[in-house]
């Protein structure tokens, strides 16, 4: 991988961070956050689509399975009920797919894939640059509670590094 490209994916995981934090604010869950369901503006700047999995829930706890079964987070799979840290699974299993080309989860079967997901069994390509495997594998926890949360994913160092990020004067100071 090469530098550019890795500047990009900490770009698009600092801006898909940013607009989770938003959407999560106004009680939404989007569940289905996967490349296919992200746009790039015309500055390359990108946009979250595709809400026809999200719910707007004042309590943000749900129990339907729904989504796309390489992004699917454990507590989906079981059955078990599930808020907002959902879409923190989802973010890990795409910056995985962006970095390394295929889900970290993928497999000959369905079967097998779920079986994966459920023991978190994620084998990093030694190309991968350290700082990215610590984000992924703090985004991909099986407990929800110890999964890294959208700010944390804005402070983590491999996103700071690349972070191209212009703040106006007021937030500035306010730091």
């Amino acid at each position: 991988m090469t530098l550019k490209l890795g500047v990009r994916w900490a770009k698009i995981m600092e801006e898909l961070a940013d607009a989770l934090i938003y959407c999560h604010e106004k009680k939404v869950i989007h569940r289905d956050i996967k490349p296919e369901n992200l746009l790039l503006g015309l500055r390359g700047e990108v946009k979250i689509a595709d809400f026809g999995w999200s719910v707007h829930t004042l309590s943000l706890r749900r129990k339907t399975m729904c989504g796309t079964l390489d992004y699917l987070p454990p507590e989906m799979i079981e059955g078990r009920t599930y808020d907002e840290r959902v879409d923190l699974w989802c973010i890990g299993v795409l910056c995985y797919e962006l970095l390394v080309g295929s889900p970290p989860f993928e497999s000959p079967s369905h079967t097998e894939t779920y079986r994966r997901i459920l023991k978190v069994d994620v084998r990093f390509p030694s190309s991968l640059p350290s700082g990215a495997q610590d984000l992924i594998s703090k985004l991909l926890r099986y407990q929800p509670l110890e999964r890294l949360g959208l700010a944390q994913v804005l402070e983590h160092p491999w996103v700071q590094t690349h972070s191209q990020r212009v703040l106006p004067p007021s937030a500035q100071m306010a730091s």
